[in-house]
């Protein structure tokens, strides 16, 4: 690119061009307006309202730098270091999973439990197993005012992500992020929660090149069946939950029922929450939970 006269109008639509003409980008324009407003300090949907600005030359390499890196590849939330979550924005390091619209799953049916059984304002006790970024625990705890929770993850860089992204967005007094085996960690909780690695260990190899190559193989890894974790997690949820307490696992879409079963031979009840698409993607454990067994979201 040149120079002379460029307008970010310009180079939007030069930057779009580029990225179609890459097969591993799905999303042209969208992705061209993030990483270009990254670099120009604008809200994405602003950019169309400031199509005349002239562009730097030092704007312009480092635009050509990022875009380099999206034909190549690499995901956008990596490239810019954050992907946004239940309207909260966190920030990523190598270490930590990047968020998924999907998770959020995690958090209305937590939500919903809270709800269910005594509202928000309760002095909950929250635990994250897994943090990563914290963004299941961090987005709990800013629609629970007075909750405090612990999130544990087996990775040091993710444990201090987390705790980073927490004292960012103003939930750092009321949580505790650490890094081991939760069953070390934790104490009794209301509500449990967890984004735990749930892939196939042969599978990974063939995931789209954004989650093969740059999310966390910990984080992927769920060993042969995919349900290392999930063998893990539920036989503790005895001791870490409260009497009255509930857990929420995400799950891949098809380990619905084998997670139930699961969770049924530890003693538990076991109920789906489906996602926007309609697959089952939460598992929630309890004692005494819903007729039915299935939550439609």
């Amino acid at each position: 690119m040149s120079g002379d006269a460029v307008t970010l109008g310009a180079l939007r639509r030069l930057a779009a061009k580029r990225l179609a003409e890459a097969e591993t980008v799905d999303t042209p324009a969208l992705d061209a307006r993030i990483l270009i407003a990254s670099v120009v300090g604008m809200a994405p949907n602003e950019l169309v309202l400031a199509d005349y600005r002239a562009v730097s030359m030092e704007e312009i390499t480092r635009i050509d730098a990022l875009l380099e890196r999206r034909a190549a590849g690499e995901p956008v939330a990596r490239i810019i270091g954050a992907r946004e979550f239940w309207g909260l924005s966190f920030r990523l390091e190598a270490e930590t999973l990047v968020p998924r619209p999907d998770s959020e799953t995690v958090i209305e049916a937590a939500l919903g439990f809270v709800d269910r059984t005594g509202g928000r304002d309760r002095p909950l006790r929250l635990i994250d197993i897994g943090t990563g970024s914290g963004a299941l625990l961090i987005a709990l705890l800013s629609e629970l005012p007075n909750a405090i929770g612990l999130g544990i993850d087996l990775s040091v860089g993710a444990a201090r992500a987390a705790r980073a992204n927490a004292a960012r967005l103003g939930v750092g007094r009321r949580s505790l992020f650490v890094s081991g085996y939760f069953a070390e960690s934790a104490r009794q909780a209301d509500v449990v929660v967890s984004n735990p690695p749930y892939i196939e260990s042969a599978v990974i190899a063939t995931l789209p090149a954004e989650v093969r190559d740059f999310d966390p193989r910990l984080a992927l890894d769920g060993g042969v069946d995919g349900l290392d974790a999930y063998r893990a997690i539920i036989p503790t949820l005895t001791r870490l939950l409260d009497p009255g307490g509930a857990a929420f696992l995400e799950i891949g879409f098809d380990q619905g029922d084998v997670v139930r079963r699961l969770a049924e031979d530890a003693g538990f009840d076991a109920a789906m929450h489906r996602d926007l698409s309609g697959h089952d993607r939460v598992v929630e454990v309890s004692r005494g939970l819903l007729e039915g067994g299935t939550v439609a979201l």
